[in-house]
């Protein structure tokens, strides 16, 4: 029996369900960074970012429904690395003046990785005619370049301040 030919559409579904499992991962990872976090800014940042994820995984809830296929995630190998860098780091860094800069930095790693996978989740979406998950999918590509820029901005602040004191 000769195996289906896999189409776009068969690839919008998988990486839709890679993100949806990352999304999920994201607001644990987030969540453990605020409370790690000393740096005030930074730990604003990541609670903020912790409630706007969890939004995040309801829109792509919503995505699921517009294609008309069952919400499921499917183990993300690229977002379990990057939380498990994360968690590495802050053993060998918690408590030192280095430690927020770590956690910016481990921050914005899943934050790059986010706007990869939703500008191509957009991208795909307008190409299958799926207009409202594009729209969908695009605030949440938005959100994520957000939090990359503020992630840079506090991340500079935290650097310049712990060199200070090196």
């Amino acid at each position: 029996m000769a195996t289906k030919e896999k189409t776009l559409p068969d690839a919008f579904y998988e990486t839709l369900k890679d993100v949806y499992y990352a999304e999920k991962q994201s607001v644990k990872a987030l969540k453990k960074s605020a409370k790690a976090a000393q740096h005030a800014e930074l730990k604003q940042a990541f609670e903020t970012h912790a409630d706007e994820s969890a939004i995040q995984v309801e829109r792509l809830q919503q995505v699921f429904e517009i294609i008309g296929k069952p919400a499921r995630a499917k183990t993300c190998e690229a977002m379990q690395g990057i939380v498990s860098e994360m968690e590495e780091d802050l053993e060998d860094f918690g408590g030192t003046p280095a430690a927020d800069a770590v956690l910016a930095a481990c921050a914005q790693a899943v934050e790059h990785y986010e706007i990869a996978r939703y500008g191509t989740l957009k991208t795909w979406a307008s190409q299958l005619g799926y207009n409202d998950a594009a729209k969908l999918l695009d605030e949440t590509l938005q959100e994520e370049k957000k939090t990359d820029t503020l992630l840079s901005k506090i991340a500079q602040k935290i650097n310049v301040d712990d060199s200070k004191g090196a």
